[in-house]
């Protein structure tokens, strides 16, 4: 298997020292084991992004040495298979993955707000307990999910993590990672 590492950095600034030892880190991973360095622009929140803060990454990267196998296009790195390799631009790729996961029941709607969510981390905080989603989103009925979507409602995708099997994450630098049931929350793999 070809080791494949990323840097996806968020164009709403200049690049700064810990997204370049990111970088770096990634790029050398990537050429110590023959493998490949991916750049990915996350430019997915279109009200801080910009288009001078991506070419400066690119820019910056250069400078450093960096060059990327695949990624944007920009004086002979980048290209590659796998584009787009700016995230908004790959919206219609993500959409039909989650429906895929939502279908098979392994991810769903979430419809809570911020202040419920900040309330209920508060109530944990308060009660000296661990905080974890309590999935009350899977309580609705699947026809009052339904009219919320086709209204329009602010919602987050949640990944439904298996409550009874143990976490398993094979890491390139830290080895094998076991997670027992009930650690890992319900994250969300899509924002509202």
């Amino acid at each position: 298997m070809t080791c494949r590492t990323r840097f996806a950095p968020s164009p709403s600034g200049d690049l700064h020292v810990g997204g370049a030892r990111t970088a770096l880190f990634c790029w050398a991973l990537a050429r110590k084991h023959n493998g490949v360095f991916l750049l990915r622009i996350e430019d997915t929140d279109q009200k801080r992004s910009s288009d001078a803060a991506s070419l400066g990454f690119l820019r910056d990267l250069r400078w450093l040495g960096i060059g990327w196998d695949e990624g944007p296009e920009d004086e002979g790195f980048g290209g590659g298979d796998h584009g787009p390799y700016f995230q908004s631009q790959r919206l219609s790729v993500y959409q039909e993955h989650l429906q895929r996961l939502i279908d098979a029941g392994m991810a769903y709607p979430a419809f809570e707000t911020g202040e419920e969510l900040a309330a209920a981390r508060d109530q944990a905080r308060a009660e000296k307990r661990p905080y974890r989603y309590d999935r009350s989103a899977l309580q609705l009925d699947p026809a009052e999910v339904q009219r919320r979507l086709e209204r329009g409602d602010n919602h987050v995708i949640r990944f439904r993590v298996p409550d009874d099997s143990e976490v398993i994450i094979r890491d390139e630098v830290l080895g094998e990672i076991r997670i027992a049931p009930g650690e890992v929350d319900d994250f969300v793999i899509r924002k509202a």
